[in-house]
């Protein structure tokens, strides 16, 4: 499955919050995400509804990452958080979802 980033406008707010992490958990963290695109594991994601997905990565503070999926051929990489801003991220996440189906 490809992997694309949510853009709003020239803001990639998923990329920009992993550019402000540590390389090490960047790279994790894009690794989780490309493990998950190709078919593999997919015991830390979650369905939220509305084709709403959250990767729970199992490092630090509760990383999470929020996609979607568009016709099983794109995975759709909207935002990403920690277990700390995990509603706020969701929201964030639902309201670009609806934004990229628009």
């Amino acid at each position: 499955m490809k992997i694309v980033f949510f853009s709003l406008g020239e803001t990639v707010p998923a990329q920009e919050w992993l550019m402000k992490q540590d390389s090490r958990v960047r790279l994790f963290i894009l690794k989780y995400i490309e493990r998950v695109s190709i078919g593999g594991t997919k015991r830390n994601v979650k369905a939220l509804g509305g084709g709403l997905f959250e990767i729970k990565v199992d490092k630090g503070p509760g990383y999470r990452v929020y996609f979607g999926e568009d016709k099983n051929v794109i995975l759709v990489i909207l935002c990403c958080g920690t277990k700390r801003s995990q509603k706020s991220d969701i929201e964030k996440a639902r309201k670009y979802w609806r934004l990229y189906n628009a």
